[in-house]
């Protein structure tokens, strides 16, 4: 347990934050988010809406939109406690009232097993597109890959290929909604699609898994409050629990100026987070028009070591082999950056709470942030993903599960966001009633979906 002095602690608030972009400089601060958010869009979009289109057509429009409106309130909500403290989530998780770390470890646990199954999923669609494009055995590509990346996360430098790999998803992305924008259906097909239904044969095991990955999924969440920080949204930010300390606390009671700086950053945020979210939406709603069109009339539901091969008839229905060469080269080069990206983000995020967990007091000298996240870009994020590749080898399979965890584990950072926001922020800058129901609202559809799934 904490002591009671530390615990009873007054809010963390930042002292001096920065002015708030007014007029056309607010445009500069909405472009990167809609790029984070459209460079995290990977399987969830590439993989399982035209897996769920092929199936159900237009009938589940309405729930992919329904989710990336749970995820906008998400991560703003998750965004606000780092834009007014300057402090990560994970630093607020570890101050939560209550038995030492215990919120740290509802994240950790869960989390560590998404790494390694989305990890070797990725991996495994991947090393589909290469057995497409090369030829070969799927395992050598998909084990090659992991051996790659994690190495050059965990050792290397590899801005360049992040870059590359980037420009990759969004001429990915560019293609697909020119691919569905010249087989766009006719508005009363698309309209009869928002229309809340659920299809007959509607199958709640194939749905899950797209849910659980649309957008930034679970731990995406989580990334975005580092990504808001690392931005400067409200100000400098403390980003490494190296830094933290048990006994420290560097609070600030704002001037009246401070809170309405922090006031106006948050709605700069919330504005941010609802075009990167739009931008995702048109991303996922492309490849749903493009299953929808091109692979239900043939009854092509993408599957097994041949997904990738699968997945280019989307843009070879419109542009012929360009258009399935295209796709095969941008999704080797666009999703195994997301590759690199996933491991860099996890073994992160591991370092920081493994950190925490262990506290600054008791941590020996050589375990260091970077030590711990070459550890975990290695381990959990190299060879375990290998070892769940060699033992089920189906991408969609590795990748069903992925999206299962991510789905369940949400409800969970749902509730510690709400819980870290409402007893360490200030009135004013605290989540009012509204955005309180709309959050805890998001989770319960998470958690509804997660309990009958398993109930099923």
């Amino acid at each position: 347990m904490r002591s009671g002095a530390y615990r009873q602690a007054p809010s963390c608030v930042r002292a001096a934050p920065r002015a708030v972009p007014r007029g056309r400089a607010r445009l500069a601060w909405y472009g990167p988010a809609l790029v984070w958010m459209v460079s995290a869009v990977g399987s969830g979009s590439v993989l399982f809406t035209p897996r769920v289109a092929a199936r159900y057509e237009y009938a589940l429009l309405w729930l992919a939109l329904l989710t990336c409106a749970c995820m906008w309130i998400m991560i703003r909500e998750a965004a606000r406690y780092t834009t007014v403290t300057g402090r990560t989530l994970l630093d607020g998780f570890d101050r939560l009232p209550g038995p030492r770390g215990w919120a740290l470890w509802v994240i950790f646990v869960p989390q560590l097993v998404a790494a390694v199954v989305g990890v070797a999923g990725l991996s495994a669609l991947v090393g589909s597109a290469g057995t497409v494009a090369l030829g070969g055995p799927h395992w050598l590509y998909t084990l090659g890959l992991l051996a790659c990346a994690s190495g050059l996360v965990a050792f290397g430098e590899y801005d360049a290929l992040e870059r590359v790999s980037r420009y990759m998803a969004m001429i990915l992305i560019a293609l697909s909604v020119a691919a569905a924008l010249s087989v766009l259906p006719s508005p009363a097909t698309l309209a009869a699609g928002l229309v809340p239904r659920i299809p007959a044969d509607f199958e709640l095991a194939f749905v899950l898994p797209w849910v659980g990955t649309i957008l930034a999924g679970s731990m995406g969440i989580v990334w975005f409050a580092y990504w808001t920080a690392t931005h400067g949204y409200g100000g400098a930010s403390t980003l490494s629990g190296e830094h933290h300390e048990d006994t420290a606390h560097d609070d600030a009671d704002p001037t009246q100026a401070g809170h309405e700086r922090l006031a106006g950053w948050l709605r700069l945020v919330s504005r941010a987070a609802l075009a990167a979210v739009v931008g995702g939406a048109c991303v996922i709603v492309a490849f749903n028009i493009l299953g929808a069109e091109l692979l239900a009339p043939r009854g092509l539901v993408p599957a097994g070591t041949d997904v990738a091969r699968d997945l280019a008839r989307l843009l070879e229905g419109v542009w012929g082999a360009f258009g399935f060469w295209a796709l095969i080269v941008l999704t080797v080069f666009a999703l195994g950056g997301s590759v690199m990206a996933n491991q860099d983000g996890w073994s992160r995020s591991f370092a920081d709470i493994t950190l925490l967990l262990i506290g600054a007091r008791r941590r020996p000298a050589w375990l260091t942030r970077r030590n711990l996240k070459r550890a975990y870009a290695l381990g959990v994020t190299g060879v375990a993903p290998a070892m769940v590749y060699l033992t089920v080898r189906d991408p969609v399979a590795i990748m069903s599960w992925s999206g299962v965890v991510a789905a369940a584990h949400t409800p969970f950072i749902v509730a510690l966001v709400l819980l870290v926001n409402r007893a360490h922020l200030p009135r004013g800058l605290a989540p009012g009633p509204l955005a309180t129901c709309f959050l805890a609202a998001a989770g319960l559809f998470y958690l509804i979906v997660s309990v009958l799934r398993f109930g099923t």
